[in-house]
């Protein structure tokens, strides 16, 4: 199948690139057509076929001609436009910026200082706090995994992913996580039916109140959610996917509310156990807020995991024992 070209782009500021770097010719003998026309035509790839646009893998991008830095998964958030987007530089000294004056709008174009290759447009309309959505073609750039930054010469970078790479699957047989999303009767019957997923365990957490009752919880009164406890196995199931099935399972965009179920110890609300966790949660609520599912965007708390109370016994596995109908549906999306 071949690709589409959208646009072309009128450069109206940028120097050309150095000629000592590649030639036309060595350009267009080293480069796919695709990553030419880009590049070098300013052109744009399209939407959603395009090698890198849902890619989540934990890396840097860097330019498809020089190698030059240019952004980093870490800042990579999904838009819903088709092409990666970012919400900063990876070297700030990397990225040109230029008047765009093409197809009959005025923007901002990008594009790499050393190789000058045309990469993409910047635009405001970014998550907060930065705002910005630097929106890139694939072809512009190669990404470089975590596992390969010695091997390709970017060492210098490992210190940005110590966390990501603490947490990579192949190094665990066994992770935890804890969510808060309504009736944790109905999370339970969700969440323990995915392959990978090990045990799980509702209860009680976030709250100031020590070995606290059921009794107790209902009166809203101890700052405690009703909760489950995940314990899974990343090689199976990440921590992402995980994440995927806790924003489809309820609406965490109702505060202290799920449903008839009203009280803070409905509220939404994800406890990470550890950075990597808080930034994946992050980021995860970032990309369900531009996913559009709701008009609001989500009030799920993100904090520190605590002690963890667990639930009376007739609390666990509540559907498996009762023949009763589900107070939870898991969403398309």
């Amino acid at each position: 199948m071949g690709f589409l070209i959208l646009n072309f782009t009128v450069i109206t500021c940028c120097k050309k690139m150095d000629e000592d770097i590649m030639s036309k010719e060595e350009l267009k003998a080293t480069l796919t057509q695709l990553q030419y026309r880009v590049t070098q035509e300013n052109c744009t790839e399209v939407p959603f076929q395009n090698e890198y646009w849902d890619s989540k893998r934990p890396g840097i991008y860097v330019d498809i001609i020089s190698g030059e830095p240019l952004f980093s998964s870490l800042d990579k958030f999904v838009s819903g436009t088709g092409w990666p987007s970012f919400t900063r530089p990876l070297a700030k000294d990397n990225i040109v910026t230029c008047v765009d004056r093409s197809q009959f709008m005025t923007r901002t174009e990008v594009r790499s200082k050393k190789a000058d290759s045309h990469l993409g447009h910047v635009f405001e309309d970014g998550p907060k706090p930065a705002v910005l959505r630097y929106c890139i073609n694939s072809a512009s750039m190669r990404f470089i995994p975590v596992e390969n930054f010695d091997k390709e010469g970017y060492g210098e970078f490992k210190n940005l992913f110590e966390n990501e790479k603490t947490y990579q699957p192949e190094n665990n047989k066994e992770e935890t996580a804890t969510f808060a999303a309504g009736c944790f009767w109905g999370v339970e019957s969700i969440l323990s039916t995915i392959e990978g997923v090990l045990e799980t365990t509702v209860g009680y957490t976030g709250g100031h109140l020590q070995n606290p009752t059921y009794e107790i919880i209902c009166s809203g009164q101890t700052g405690h959610a009703e909760a489950i406890r995940i314990k899974y196995d990343p090689g199976i199931i990440s921590y992402e996917k995980l994440l995927d099935y806790f924003w489809r399972l309820h609406n965490p965009t109702t505060l202290n509310r799920q449903n008839y179920d009203v009280g803070t110890q409905y509220r939404s609300a994800i406890f990470y156990h550890n950075e990597y966790q808080r930034v994946t949660a992050d980021k995860s609520k970032t990309n369900f807020d531009l996913s559009g599912v709701f008009k609001n965007k989500a009030v799920t708390e993100i904090v520190p995991a605590t002690s963890f109370y667990n639930a009376e016994a007739y609390h666990q596995d509540y559907y498996k024992k009762n023949n009763q109908p589900l107070c939870h549906v898991l969403r398309d999306k």
